[in-house]
């Protein structure tokens, strides 16, 4: 005999043998939120590790070395060109004083031979050859 119209022992009623069992979408734990634009949340991560030291010690300390060559290349190209402004500006100022002193030289030159032209005058103004 088939138990097909009869209740069970259970006492709820005939049960069909070949009920449909409906699929949830797979989500987290079978859950459906129906709205298919929201995404799936997750737990968020909080470190209190800084970004530094996420990066492992070998490749901090390569970025360093690179970073402190850098700097000292920089260093030796800003003073070699420091060097090669002081050196013409060196080269400048001693083409003035040069310059300052050949003129000074010439004036002190002529100054000189005015004076010793007008006292060659003057003692050519003394003589009987040329009063006399």
């Amino acid at each position: 005999m088939s138990n097909e119209g009869e209740p069970t022992a259970t006492g709820q009623g005939p049960q069909p043998e070949s009920a449909p069992v409906i699929e949830l979408n797979t989500t987290a734990n079978g859950r459906v939120s129906g709205k298919g634009w929201k995404l799936e949340k997750a737990a968020t991560r909080r470190t209190q590790m800084s970004s530094g030291l996420k990066t492992p010690y070998e490749e901090r300390m390569d970025k360093t070395q690179r970073e402190k060559s850098l700097k000292k290349l920089q260093l030796e190209m800003k003073e070699e060109k420091e060097g090669e402004v002081k050196r013409r500006r060196e080269i400048t100022i001693a083409r003035k004083k040069a310059a300052l002193e050949r003129q000074q030289f010439e004036e002190m030159k002529a100054k000189m031979s005015a004076k010793k032209a007008a006292r060659l005058k003057r003692r050519a103004g003394r003589s009987k050859k040329v009063n006399g």
